[in-house]
């Protein structure tokens, strides 16, 4: 007969942190919320860590290039869904690792003798306004001049003239030797009061751009996701399918980390998709893998696949049926604290440490805190990052109200048959394990996620913690009642519309 387990499949919904003592000094914006993305041998430093403990989900109403950009330069790190093309999904990575901060390789470049008329087209097709005019018009072309939105009148000149004839010259523009930093780059930048600086080298070809906006959105954004090269990080979500042309793909397109995008990771598949990638790629290729609900799937991964990180929750998504289609599930805080237990015991015999991702279940920002503290490293969020200005859908009104669609991957719109690929022949979806819905619009992601984190922080502070490991270690959590849920609440009060006070008619 079947193994009946004696515990209960619990949610975050049924748990409250008790507080811990708050030592004096310790202030919200103090807290670290640094996390490691990727495994960590014996205490070393971890291949990649994020400085915000969220990713997105992979997923197509999530995941697109604009929304893994603005998560970069808020320190998390997005993954490009792999529901498409592998050229697609190529194309999406590369775009968000073109955004780096500092040095910049020009990729709007002219010909001193194209004409006006050609330079405007230009301009709109890059929504650059500053164009490098070099010799042969490439990139490291040798720097002719340089010619911008302002160097001309687009309703009053003669288009017909050539760029030579309105640039400025080569020796009146100000610029860089190669080999200078980029602090001296910008303090160019602000001495001559320019928004722009090339950078040549001894022959005086064309190297790169350095910008003084982007001085200004790191100044804005200190936490923002960067790789050696000054470039945003992003994260490809793979499958189990066609990895072996996937993949390297995602690797030549320089992508940050790797994740098996499965509803259910326990499976022979994916144990065969890791080995082949740590054969062909070695141990310095960050894989995530799942997802998983037991100590048994997390043992399964990490021993016999070797992954960096892995994904737990099957079924807890906000727009996920697994459960109510296939009855195979489990609670989202159950499943969390059992692998986290199964984490710390493996970390304990081997030093090797396997850092938790928390996917799904995660209904509000109260919840978020409540994984954390259960032993997530960091969450991955679907429909919170939905309903955000970035995401890639488009946004629709409903009754006076905005709107956003969000769908799941195992839906017949995302038309994703491979995450959820039987091994028949038919490569089709004969049923659904998502919907089809709408969220509200939030607002942009820099803005929500602002305050949900200040939450985070602030929690934290009221446990004594000024980490996320010292958090998971001090927490000590509690379950509610009914009642207590609903004493937690307002109760024996009238509320009002705060937006009518002083409003006097």
């Amino acid at each position: 007969m079947a193994t009946i387990l004696d515990d209960i499949s619990r949610t975050f919904s049924e748990y409250l942190l008790i507080p811990r003592r708050t030592r004096k000094g310790q202030q919200a914006d103090q807290v670290d919320l640094s996390t490691p993305l990727s495994s960590i041998e014996r205490l070393a430093a971890p291949k990649l860590k994020i400085n915000t403990p969220v990713v997105s989900a992979c997923m197509q109403s999530v995941s697109g290039t604009e929304l893994s950009i603005a998560l970069a330069r808020q320190g998390g790190l997005g993954f490009i869904y792999c529901s498409q093309s592998i050229e697609s999904q190529v194309d999406m990575i590369r775009l968000v690792k073109s955004h780096k901060a500092g040095f910049v390789q020009s990729d709007s470049n002219v010909r001193a003798q194209a004409t006006l008329c050609e330079v405007i087209e230009l301009m709109a097709q890059t929504g650059h306004s500053t164009v490098p005019v070099t010799d042969d018009g490439s990139s490291t072309g040798k720097l002719l001049g340089i010619i911008t939105d302002k160097d001309f009148w687009e309703f009053e000149d003669d288009l017909s003239r050539t760029v030579g004839e309105h640039m400025t010259p080569y020796s009146e523009v100000i610029h860089g030797l190669e080999g200078v930093s980029l602090k001296e780059a910008n303090q160019l930048l602000h001495k001559h009061k320019k928004d722009c600086l090339p950078i040549v080298d001894a022959g005086g070809h064309l190297v790169a751009l350095v910008f003084k906006k982007d001085y200004v959105d790191h100044r804005r954004h200190p936490l923002e996701m960067l790789d050696e090269s000054k470039r945003l990080c992003v994260g490809g979500a793979i499958n189990t399918h066609d990895y072996k042309e996937r993949v390297p793909a995602l690797i030549n397109a320089e992508v940050d980390a790797l994740c098996f995008d499965s509803s259910d990771g326990f499976t022979d598949y994916q144990l065969e998709g890791i080995q082949w990638i740590r054969k062909k790629y070695g141990p310095d290729v960050v894989i995530g893998g799942g997802n998983v609900v037991s100590a048994e799937g997390f043992d399964f991964l990490v021993e016999d696949g070797g992954v960096d990180f892995i994904k737990v929750g099957i079924g807890g998504g906000s727009i996920c049926i697994t459960r109510e289609q296939k009855g195979v599930g489990r609670g989202q805080a159950s499943a969390l604290l059992e692998v986290a237990n199964r984490r710390d015991e493996y970390f304990a015999k081997t030093g090797r440490y396997i850092p938790i991702c928390s996917d799904g279940g995660l209904a509000n920002d109260t919840q978020i805190v409540i994984a954390l503290a259960m032993g997530a490293d960091f969450v991955m969020m679907g429909r919170y990052f939905a309903m955000t200005e970035e995401s890639p859908t488009p946004k629709t009104s409903i009754n006076g109200q905005m709107y956003k669609p969000y769908w799941g991957e195992g839906t017949i719109r995302a038309q994703n048959w491979q995450r959820y690929d039987d091994g028949a022949e038919s490569k089709k979806m004969v049923f659904e394990e998502g919907v089809d819905a709408y969220v509200p619009l939030a607002g942009p992601l820099a803005e929500v996620l602002h305050t949900t984190l200040f939450k985070l922080k602030s929690t934290m502070v009221n446990v004594g913690s000024d980490s996320l490991a010292e958090f998971r270690e001090r927490a000590v959590l509690t379950l509610v009642s009914e009642q207590s849920v609903v004493e937690g609440g307002t109760s024996n009060v009238f509320k009002f519309d705060n937006s009518s006070w002083g409003n006097t008619g």
